[in-house]
């Protein structure tokens, strides 16, 4: 089965290292600080002003003042720092930053990245997206697999506006893990039960499969 929105956290989660910086945009990123392994001490940045995110609040802990970059109230950790969203930036374009994770609209096999806009949709900005795609050396993108009509958004190439071009290496899918180099798809992983028949039906740009393709442990 496909993986669900909890379950690709939880799989970007295993890619934190001790002593990491990391940045989570908007969507299922910011579900990733509810599944950071306990062995382990990560420091969230959120670019409207706060490094030091914890995981979302409960009843108990709610403060409506706390919000990460996607208006979403989270709790922030000991030792956690608050600062203007111009600070923020700058930790983000002086590459301060060691692993971002994004959603997209689409990704090609150049590893370019398509994930402000639609054209003719109504938008609020770009938001960061820019600046992390071009200030962060390690992102993960993490969308699905295909649109609610079922066709691809892992392009031969980006068909929608760019947030950057040739700047993405991994991508986790609802149905597998891949790495993006040499102009293709390279399947690492796959969902647990997905089948790589239904990945390759899935996948519009060249995907490039080893012998044996393990499954997520989750």
């Amino acid at each position: 089965m496909a993986l669900t929105r909890e379950q690709m956290a939880q799989r970007v989660s295993q890619e934190l290292k001790d002593g990491f910086y990391v940045n989570l945009g908007i969507g299922i990123p910011t579900l990733v600080a509810n599944y950071i392994p306990d062995d382990i001490h990560v420091m969230l940045q959120s670019e409207n002003g706060l490094l030091g995110m914890g995981a979302f609040p409960t009843e108990d802990t709610l403060d409506a003042d706390l919000i990460n970059a996607g208006k979403q109230t989270v709790t922030a950790v000991k030792g956690a720092s608050f600062f203007s969203s111009a600070e923020s930036f700058a930790m983000i374009r002086g590459g301060h930053v060691d692993l971002t994770v994004l959603g997209a609209f689409e990704v090609d096999v150049q590893g370019s990245i398509a994930s402000w806009m639609i054209p003719g949709k109504l938008i609020k900005g770009m938001g960061g997206a820019m600046d992390l795609v071009a200030g962060a050396e390690n992102i993960i993108v993490t969308m699905m697999h295909a649109d609610k009509k079922g066709n691809s958004k892992l392009l031969p190439k980006c068909e929608l506006p760019l947030t950057g071009f040739g700047c993405i290496k991994h991508v986790l899918t609802d149905l597998a893990l891949m790495d993006i180099k040499d102009g293709a798809f390279h399947l690492v992983e796959r969902a647990p039960g997905v089948s790589i028949d239904e990945i390759k039906q899935k996948t519009a740009g060249e995907l490039v499969v080893p012998e044996h393709v393990p499954e997520m442990i989750l």
